[in-house]
């Protein structure tokens, strides 16, 4: 494949708000295998760090998605990156194309290729995530069973939990709520606790879902973030506050920074 002809598979996958290039460096780096400039919105791919054919072709449209995803991120930004690129947001958009790109057959999924990995793959799953879950989830069981008998003697289960188990509290109310959601031990332990904090039963349930049938956790937070924001206009103009806020803050720093060439070249700003 060669510059354009990527460039036009990830304009197929989705196309973008704002013009963008995508060039080939010809170079071989050791440190990462592209790039994303966002004041000039340029994608560059050091394609030396590829092999040629399929699979090195497959890996480098792997590479190409993730830096697409920041093109298609600074877009939702007014054309800009928050100080720290990789945010939960980022996520969601990276892992959305792909999906895309697979549906399209445009890409295979890079995981998929080692049949030792998916052993592996289904042993954490199994033997850890699920199990580890199962273990938290039967511990809020007793941890509430613990609360009636602390409530009985005419004790403070809070102080139960400090002094004896020497746990946090937020652990034990989250371990209490993850049995009194009777969430799904497969996700793990970790999304247990994001989904214990979801107030509204239907969101959790959905959250829960989609986890199952494979989302990334990030996929799902986004997508009750922007649910939100459809049910609350004030939430959804807080964010395209902030956004234009960053966008104006950026285009006066440039400002400055031209009229300072402007100067020394010699010429009234």
């Amino acid at each position: 494949m060669n510059q354009d002809q990527v460039k036009q598979k990830l304009l197929s996958i989705q196309d973008a708000p704002l013009e963008f290039s995508l060039v080939f460096s010809g170079k071989k780096s050791r440190k990462v295998n592209g790039l994303y400039k966002p004041d000039s919105r340029e994608i560059i791919i050091h394609n030396r760090n590829f092999e040629q054919g399929a699979d090195g072709d497959n890996l480098l449209l792997y590479t190409a998605i993730h830096e697409y995803a920041h093109h298609l991120h600074a877009c939702a930004q007014g054309g800009t990156l928050p100080s720290r690129a990789h945010t939960s947001e980022f996520w969601a958009i990276f892992h959305a194309l792909l999906e895309k790109a697979e549906t399209k057959k445009i890409y295979r999924d890079v995981f998929a290729g080692s049949p030792e990995l998916s052993v592996l793959t289904e042993t954490i799953r199994t033997k850890f995530l699920r199990e580890n879950g199962s273990l938290v989830k039967e511990m809020g069981r007793h941890l509430l069973k613990a609360h009636e008998l602390c409530t009985a003697i005419g004790v403070r289960f809070e102080d139960y939990v400090d002094r004896v188990l020497r746990i946090p509290r937020t652990a034990a109310n989250m371990a209490i709520k993850m049995f009194n959601y009777d969430l799904a031990p497969e996700v793990g332990a970790d999304n247990m606790r994001f989904l214990s904090g979801i107030r509204d039963d239907g969101d959790r349930k959905a959250a829960e879902t989609a986890l199952i049938k494979g989302k990334s956790p990030d996929t799902v937070k986004m997508a009750i973030r922007q649910k939100n924001e459809e049910e609350d206009p004030v939430l959804r103009l807080e964010r395209e506050k902030s956004r234009l806020e960053r966008t104006i803050d950026t285009l006066s720093k440039r400002l400055d920074e031209v009229k300072k060439e402007i100067k020394k070249a010699g010429h009234p700003a």
